[in-house]
């Protein structure tokens, strides 16, 4: 028997929300270690000093090599590929022929004509297809993340070094200094006689690097990582800190793909039913159009570029003349939050359970956020930040609404309950917020994406 495809299980569901609403996939896997301390110590890290996260496992790649692996890049992505050299690389976007998001993913161009598509497998699927269907003079390797990869080890390590301490720690550990790297661009080091290769990165407002190479050399890299840290109070990061990072620097790691058309039946048909993952949330539309976003909805506006002809662009032309939503942070009022966690102790259905540090329960989260009764946006990820002692969630929400300071509140738990595992008997709440920039950290704010 084959594999059952998406198009067979929405129509055997009924529809995309039937499916994704009751689906039994796993919300989301990091398979590393949860804590290596304790989560609330190792999020401090990245900003007191410094934190190693091992990024090795819970992400999938996608090799493209081939004369078109380029153009097949440019003609579904709506970003610049102008000087877009080896060495670069970037924040990848897809977009459907209306505009609407399919998804996102770190894009390394390695070697001439040699790039890697790293992240969920919503983009890195929606690139295959596109791949096999158009023709295109290209191979594919694909090594999935260590949850569903068959058998082995991933095709390379990756540790990421964020903190003040970051880059001390590197020149330590190189015997060098560091060179003068442009965020998002690539260099060498050489570690423990290996050699590495660096992303320059930033989170949290702090400088850092993403090191990575074959996996049968990670270890020795490790082990050198962590001798020469202890001098620069290392302290090794686990899922559920590395899960939270994004809050910081406002990033939404999910948002449901637009691909539910039917001009995108075919992309169904190759994809399998459990490709996807679930739908978490209060937002309760029958309609799958509902819950897409644009790439002006969360943030990615500045990388959409109409220097080319892209899937989407004559749509996203439109939209850039009027966006209609903005990323915010909505930073949730402590009393409710308080009260949502003390109703597991008091007579009666309790609330959803809010879980710490991050309180996603489903692959796409999507809560209702209200104003006066009426629905303003769409709250997509959330969880908390100790280092700002608040509990948030990033969220788009219509423009009126994107002061900072605007008051607001997020429909919490589902009405009725839906099917999935991680949902218990639940009530409704709304829980007061306030609307704040994203990034949220004002030191973010400030540097991200400008070192």
């Amino acid at each position: 028997m084959g594999v059952e495809s998406l198009e067979a299980a929405v129509v055997r569901a009924g529809s995309p929300v039937e499916l994704l609403r009751n689906s039994t996939v796993r919300p989301m896997t990091f398979p590393v270690a949860p804590e290596f301390t304790n989560w609330r110590s190792e999020q401090q890290a990245w900003r007191t000093s410094c934190a190693l996260l091992d990024q090795s496992h819970h992400m999938t790649d996608l090799y493209i090599q081939g004369p078109d692996a380029i153009r097949l890049l440019s003609d579904f992505g709506v970003n610049t590929f102008a000087n877009f050299t080896p060495g670069k690389a970037k924040q990848y976007v897809a977009v459907n022929a209306d505009g609407y998001f399919i998804g996102d993913a770190i894009l390394f161009h390695l070697e001439e004509n040699l790039l890697d598509v790293v992240g969920h497998p919503t983009v890195l699927n929606w690139l295959q297809y596109n791949a096999e269907a158009g023709g295109y003079d290209v191979t594919l390797e694909r090594d999935e993340n260590s949850y569903d990869r068959p058998s082995g080890p991933p095709k390379v390590y990756r540790y990421e070094l964020q903190g003040p301490s970051a880059k001390s720690l590197v020149e330590k550990l190189t015997g060098a200094p560091v060179p003068d790297v442009k965020f998002f661009n690539m260099t060498e080091f050489t570690i423990a006689g290996k050699q590495v290769r660096a992303l320059r990165h930033g989170m949290a407002g702090q400088p850092g690097f993403e090191l990575f190479g074959p996996w049968e050399e990670g270890d020795t890299v490790l082990a050198a990582i962590l001798e020469v840290g202890e001098e620069f109070d290392l302290v090794r990061a686990g899922a559920k800190a590395y899960s939270t990072a994004n809050l910081e620097s406002g990033w939404i790691p999910t948002a449901v793909p637009a691909i539910f058309g039917s001009e995108m039946k075919g992309y169904r048909e190759w994809l399998g039913a459990q490709s996807l993952g679930s739908l978490g949330g209060s937002e309760d539309s029958a309609d799958i159009t509902d819950y897409y976003v644009t790439p002006y909805d969360i943030g990615y506006g500045r990388t959409v570029k109409f220097d080319h002809d892209f899937l989407g662009r004559e749509a996203l032309e439109r939209i850039s003349a009027a966006p209609a939503k903005q990323k915010v942070t909505l930073v949730w009022n402590p009393e409710d939050v308080a009260a949502a966690v003390r109703s597991l102790y008091e007579p009666g259905t309790p609330a959803k359970y809010i879980e710490l540090p991050k309180a996603r329960y489903a692959f796409f989260q999507v809560d209702k956020v209200l104003q006066d009764g009426k629905q303003v946006g769409l709250s997509l990820d959330l969880g908390y930040i100790v280092n700002e002692q608040d509990f948030v969630s990033l969220a788009t929400v219509n423009r009126s609404v994107a002061e900072p300071g605007t008051q607001v509140t997020v429909l919490w738990g589902e009405e009725p309950n839906s099917g999935k595992p991680a949902v218990e008997p639940h009530r409704q709440i709304e829980i007061r917020a306030t609307v704040a920039p994203a990034p949220y950290v004002q030191e973010v704010r400030d540097t991200y994406r400008k070192s």
